[in-house]
């Protein structure tokens, strides 16, 4: 007999496995002559009103051999004339060539940054100097920009592909089981890169290419077909097909296209700033306790709002976790968040956003599909400016932002860089200045504590999507006027997020073999 069955257990047995097994025997009526094998299907965490249990399905073997989902790549001999060049390492453009090898396709990957190893020296730069390279920094290099901004797994675009199968292959490359298991699978900044260089190691073994160092400079078209691109070291790269995954911070990658005449479109965004509360606070308001237990894990939030016309909401939340700076060139402040695996930093942020749609940006017509681009541009360089003119961000306390007035002093913050002083509203348009108050004030209702003096607005959070659009055609999966070539991931507008950004790639590498059959 098989069964599968959905129970709550206290935050103090949710990881007692010897406990769960003990429980449904008895639940079950197991008696001592039986053989029983018990296997987790998924766990998580209810937390809502103070209830504070875990929510377990398991399925339940008795009697019966366990079956065990087996998971295996496929791996074949590569043909080496079909030849796929894959602009970008980021998710799309490894899951992208792992898709492609196990179809006998060689992928070639061509990318701007270094290593995931020499692209962490770089990262440091950042911190301590102040300095960006335009190649290698948190949004480029090896692995894109989720190897150093925390890995969160959830997704909601379950309908696009199987979300399961991305999971298992970063299981096999390295990633803890737990993330087959929990509602909201997270792997840390800690321990990506060594599944990044497990996956460089796979798609090598397998007579695929990786040229790092390789930005691409230029493309080879012609009648409306792509042969091929030029990279910065005049490089000539030719292949059957281009899956162009360059995320969403590649501005350069747009302007070539653009200049290329390559349609473009713009699209819905987002820009805000970045939230810090000590991971006191969110403990206290999420568990509803004035010390949270050993048992439960830093507690987190997810917000939305309407009460304006267009809202705003929370971003890539990191319990236990660091404000970066993400800036991808000298004259700009970015930042993002990450977690370590075991979220055990003192404080806990979030990027909080209000939606920018294309009929915001009409100062910038003139940019044509880029108006996004350069609004963005405009509001990441008023934050160097006000930042200290380098990699330190603007900052205000949140009751001084609610209340229009410059911070006198500012709490303790992740920021390595450092934070100064700074009126965000000199950063911000007002219309998402106007929906952050909106926004925070109704959250107070629900959360009273939220509005701390302890909580501090770091500007700016402006890289959760790409303001720009790759047109493709729904069914090829090709560039709707340029054939052979395949936008792909965050960077074409397609996805957000590590996995979504995966499906993506491997969709792509899926109609690029299928075209290839026919």
């Amino acid at each position: 007999m098989i069964r599968d069955i959905e129970f709550r257990l206290s935050a103090d047995k949710g990881f007692n496995t010897a406990f769960h097994h003990s429980f449904l025997k008895k639940k079950l009526g197991i008696s001592g002559s039986d053989k029983a094998h018990f296997q987790l299907i998924k766990r998580s965490l209810d937390a809502r009103k103070g209830k504070k249990q875990y929510i377990l399905k398991y399925k339940i073997f008795i009697n019966e051999a366990p079956v065990k989902d087996h998971f295996e790549l496929i791996k074949i001999d590569l043909d080496l004339k079909k030849r796929v060049l894959i602009v970008g390492s980021g998710p799309a453009g490894l899951f992208a060539a792992i898709d492609l090898i196990s179809k006998g396709i060689t992928p070639i990957i061509l990318e701007r940054g270094k290593n995931v190893r020499d692209r962490r020296k770089d990262l440091v730069k950042i911190s301590r100097m102040q300095t960006v390279d335009p190649d290698s920094n948190y949004c480029f290099g090896e692995g894109g920009a989720g190897t150093y901004s925390d890995g969160k797994l959830y997704t909601r675009s379950k309908k696009r592909g199987n979300v399961e199968r991305i999971l298992q292959i970063l299981v096999h490359f390295g990633a803890d089981e737990s993330i087959l298991i929990d509602s909201h699978p997270h792997i840390g900044t800690n321990k990506l890169p060594g599944i990044i260089e497990n996956i460089r190691k796979y798609i090598l073994d397998s007579g695929g290419e990786i040229h790092f160092n390789s930005r691409v400079n230029d493309l080879i078209i012609n009648d409306d077909r792509i042969f091929g691109v030029i990279d910065s070291n005049g490089e000539r790269y030719e292949g059957d097909a281009v899956i162009l995954a360059t995320g969403h911070s590649a501005s350069d990658i747009y302007h070539l296209l653009n200049d290329k005449n390559v349609l473009l479109e713009s699209k819905a965004f987002a820009i805000g700033v970045r939230i810090e509360h000590p991971q006191s606070i969110i403990d206290k308001i999420q568990y509803q306790c004035e010390v949270r237990s050993d048992y439960l894990p830093p507690a987190s939030y997810s917000l939305v709002s309407k009460k304006d016309e267009r809202g705003a909401y929370s971003f890539c939340m990191c319990p236990g976790g660091v404000i970066a700076p993400c800036a991808t060139q000298n004259e700009e402040v970015v930042t993002n968040g990450w977690s370590p695996s075991k979220r055990n930093n003192p404080f806990a942020n979030s990027g909080i956003v209000v939606p920018v749609y294309p009929s915001d940006t009409k100062a910038y017509s003139n940019f044509g599909p880029l108006s996004g681009l350069k609004f963005r541009e405009e509001i990441e360089h008023k934050a160097w400016l006000l930042g200290g003119k380098n990699q330190g961000a603007p900052a205000q306390r949140l009751v001084d932002f609610l209340a229009n007035r410059v911070s006198k002093d500012l709490p303790d913050c992740s920021y390595t860089p450092g934070i100064s002083s700074a009126d965000l509203n000199l950063v911000l348009p007002d219309f998402i200045t106007k929906a952050l108050r909106i926004s925070f004030r109704d959250w107070a209702k629900r959360m009273p504590a939220f509005i701390s003096n302890d909580a501090v607005l770091v500007g700016v959070e402006s890289r959760t999507s790409s303001p720009v659009r790759i047109p493709r055609d729904p069914e090829s999966l090709e560039h709707v006027h340029i054939k052979g070539l395949y936008p792909a991931g965050e960077g074409a507008g397609y996805a957000g997020g590590i996995v979504s950004a995966a499906i993506d790639g491997e969709r792509c590498a899926e109609a690029i073999a299928v075209k290839m059959k026919r």
